[in-house]
């Protein structure tokens, strides 16, 4: 043994430095697609991604690039990789850091080389790392997809389909990855179901689930399910969620239309957000929990955790599903819902309402809790029948407690698939027909790419009257955080933490704010 350590001389290399997060470059829109081509580094100093104009499929592809191994490099991975899977405790693994995990699957590959007899040369250490770093630590063939900063969604359709992403700035793109095996797709979803901390089996087919890093994922197991094989579904969501400013900058809404939202949450008004599927009801959710007074109770119920307040006095629950003989144990929307209201909330705020869960959710705003929350819809019509119809069934006497509606919309602007607050909608008044009466103070117009605002308020008229207020004391105090919200975007004062800490001071030293931004 001791004259293989001397021939081999693989204990003697450095261990591989990985980095898992480099920099995030700058990327700039193009107009003219065919002009598109862009390299930059996932996991450096071994996985970049081209993104580039493909002539022959007509259409912009996003190709990873890693290390490519020789036959003999292959065979060599496939035997440590063997070995190790055998010897490595996954429990033990998933409690390290992420440098002791680097030297713990360096000491276990030195020493199964050596024990195998295998004579690699350093290049080829390195590479062979690589992959026991990615596989073992991280997700696998889709670890750079992950590790992309502009990766919003990864989609897999089953065996020997191209996985597509959604990126920021190029959108909907082809990948060259390819899952060709459906043992392979099967043992990657079994992967994403532990690491959700959740179970898929033949059985119970269908995942729903968050990993670590917050990210959402769906999968399914079966062909009886999806015929190509097993699918998922990542999508995936920023550590620190987006703050108002970061909006503005995005042309998302405009300084009005959160300045207004920071009223009605300091005033306790009852807010539903909604739109399509990853129109940005969730970021909008988020950026608007930034206003809540920093003394007030929250309590979230989610299906998913996506929510991430920047608060102390937070209180995040999340459903679990039924385990064990006969589905007991499952603890749903509702019953988290019921169990709030007796937490002593200030304010609740539910991911998404998609059952019975919204009759509790109105009943507690009926009680005095501000609440805060999200469904799929498109306009208040449509808003208003759903809640009416099965499986919700509110009576219109119900929703009257409702304040108002954020309507979140996709749309193509100058040939750009972007996200907008398309209308905010007061309601005055539902109908026993179920026919609301509104008022819509913000809008958005699609032709101009410009927001509109009208100064009458049916809102602010019952903030008047329920904390004795005048209605000028409110219009000019809708106006400096309006200047101040501005303010922040010019200045990019982006940081999560910073912009929450001005908020929070903004309540206790409103002066003190105002003449530091050199605001009137």
């Amino acid at each position: 043994m001791k004259e293989k350590r001397r021939k081999l001389g693989i204990q003697d290399y450095p261990q591989v430095a990985i980095d898992f997060s480099p920099r995030i470059p700058k990327l700039q829109r193009v107009k003219d697609k065919s002009k598109i081509n862009v390299r930059y580094c996932l996991i450096a100093p071994f996985t970049y991604v081209h993104i580039y104009w493909d002539s022959k499929e007509f259409e912009v592809v996003y190709e990873i690039e890693e290390p490519r191994l020789d036959e003999k490099e292959e065979m060599s991975m496939r035997q440590i990789i063997s070995a190790m899977k055998n010897m490595i405790d996954f429990d033990e693994v998933v409690k390290k850091n992420r440098d002791s995990l680097f030297e713990y699957i360096d000491k276990r590959f030195k020493m199964l080389a050596i024990e195998l007899g295998m004579d690699l040369s350093y290049a080829s250490y390195k590479k062979i790392y690589y992959y026991l770093c990615r596989d073992f630590i991280g997700f696998n063939e889709t670890e750079p997809l992950l590790r992309d900063y502009f990766v919003e969604d990864i989609e897999c359709n089953g065996i020997n389909s191209p996985v597509y992403i959604v990126h920021r700035v190029f959108r909907n793109l082809k990948t060259n990855l390819v899952f060709r095996e459906n043992s392979i797709l099967e043992s990657f979803v079994e992967k994403l179901a532990q690491r959700c901390g959740k179970y898929i089996s033949y059985a119970r087919p269908i995942l729903d689930g968050s990993l670590p890093d917050g990210s959402r994922v769906n999968a399914t197991y079966t062909k009886d399910i999806t015929s190509r094989g097993p699918t998922f579904t990542i999508r995936k969501f920023t550590k620190k969620p987006w703050t108002p400013p970061q909006l503005i900058g995005f042309n998302t809404l405009s300084p009005e239309m959160l300045a207004y939202l920071w009223m009605l949450i300091e005033y306790k008004m009852n807010v539903l957000i909604i739109g399509g599927t990853a129109s940005g009801k969730t970021t909008l959710l988020n950026a608007i929990a930034f206003f809540i007074p920093p003394e007030s109770r929250v309590v979230s119920i989610e299906d998913t955790r996506e929510l991430n307040l920047p608060r102390e006095n937070w209180l995040p629950s999340v459903s679990r599903s039924a385990t064990g003989v006969g589905n007991m144990g499952e603890i749903d929307l509702h019953e988290l819902l019921k169990s709030s209201f007796r937490q002593n909330p200030d304010y609740v705020i539910v991911g998404e309402v998609r059952g019975k869960e919204a009759y509790v959710l109105f009943q507690g705003m009926a009680s005095g809790h501000s609440s805060i929350s999200t469904i799929h819809a498109d306009s208040v019509e449509t808003v208003i029948k759903r809640l009416e119809t099965p499986p919700i069934e509110l009576s219109p006497s119900l929703m009257n407690v409702l304040d108002s509606v954020c309507i979140m919309t996709h749309a193509i602007v100058q040939k750009r698939e972007t996200r907008k607050l398309r209308e905010i909608v007061e309601i005055v008044n539902v109908t026993q027909d179920g026919i609301a009466m509104t008022n819509t103070p913000f809008k958005w117009n699609s032709m101009e790419d410009q927001f509109y605002f009208k100064k009458e308020s049916k809102l602010f008229d019952k903030i008047s009257k329920r904390y004795g207020l005048t209605r000028e004391e409110l219009i000019s105090e809708f106006q400096r955080r309006t200047k101040l919200l501005y303010k922040l975007y010019q200045m990019k004062k982006f940081e999560f933490e910073e912009v929450q800490e001005i908020v929070n001071e903004y309540y206790k030293r409103p002066e003190e704010i105002l003449k530091r931004f050199g605001i009137q």
